[in-house]
């Protein structure tokens, strides 16, 4: 197997987070058929209080009947500091989704906590713990949380609840979250874990989501989390490589691998000095169009 066909195999898209509501049984079984990477099935801020059981109920009872393809499914519980997250998570557990989300993670000790409860509960080992950050103590110990556990896969960024806590307002650019966006994007890269974008508030401005999305793209997220099923296609868009990059990137492996045959030191293409970076992130990037390749076939 290729450098590049191992890449592939291991590498999961999640360009694409839909939250669906965990409360609506027909946006549920509507979700079968919507092109995202990933679905959050929201048992936290779309159910209200006098819903809850109900929903954990109805999510739990999706995840094992399936039906969803190659879509990631994830549950997100309650946070610790309720009345319904115990609950939560041992119905979870017991329903296997790829992984558990969990609100407002603000340290190691949480996490640790996190996977002890998981373990007694009886949750399958493919069921990862994916951590909302959402706070600025959260923004401050980003390290310790995504470097605390194997378990812990995903980061996801919690904008909303970080703007309020921050008392900023939001703006174009996103100038007063960048501080906290990049101490969890430098994180997860340092703990080799992926990290999600938050969400996008108005879903009728296709234009500044656009914009949004090609921001996190270029800062380094893998994905972005989304709020509504038209943000889906144009954000998997903006997360996927592009057609010049996969061929620029197909390029630079061909003349390295030539190269390293011949004996040669110097590598080129279209001009440029190659070095060794340059072929890591080429194969990389064609790791990430073959598995989303191999996801849209599916």
């Amino acid at each position: 197997m290729t450098a590049e066909a191992k890449q592939a195999a291991d590498f999961r898209p999640r360009r694409s987070v839909l939250y669906m509501p965990g409360a609506n049984e027909r946006a549920l079984e509507k979700a079968k058929g919507i092109p995202a990477d990933a679905l959050i099935l929201d048992l936290e801020d779309a159910v209200a209080p006098s819903a809850k059981e109900s929903a954990r109920e109805r999510v739990c009872a999706a995840v094992v009947e399936g039906g969803y393809g190659q879509r990631e499914l994830i549950i997100r519980v309650n946070g610790r500091d309720t009345d319904w997250h115990a609950d939560d998570l041992r119905a979870a557990a017991k329903a296997g989704p790829d992984a558990i989300l969990v609100p407002k993670v603000g340290s190691a000790d949480e996490v640790h906590a996190i996977e002890r409860d998981l373990v007694a509960a009886g949750a399958p080992e493919h069921t990862k713990i994916w951590a909302m950050v959402e706070t600025p103590i959260a923004m401050l110990h980003a390290l310790d949380i995504a470097s605390a556990s194997p378990r812990l896969a995903v980061l996801i960024m919690g904008t909303n609840d970080l703007a309020k806590e921050l008392r900023v307002e939001h703006v174009p650019g996103r100038a007063p979250l960048l501080t906290g966006l990049g101490l969890s994007l430098l994180a997860a890269r340092a703990a080799g874990k992926v990290i999600i974008d938050g969400v996008y508030n108005n879903v009728k401005d296709a234009e500044g989501f656009a914009a949004e999305c090609q921001q996190g793209r270029e800062l380094g997220f893998d994905g972005k989390t989304l709020i509504h099923p038209g943000q889906v296609e144009p954000c998997n868009t903006a997360f996927s490589p592009t057609e010049a990059q996969l061929t620029e990137s197909a390029e630079i492996v061909k003349a390295w691998a030539e190269a390293e045959a011949e004996g040669r030191g110097v590598v080129t293409v279209n001009g440029r000095m190659i070095e060794n970076l340059h072929v890591d992130n080429a194969r990389r990037l064609l790791a990430v169009g073959e598995a989303i390749k191999a996801r849209s076939a599916s």
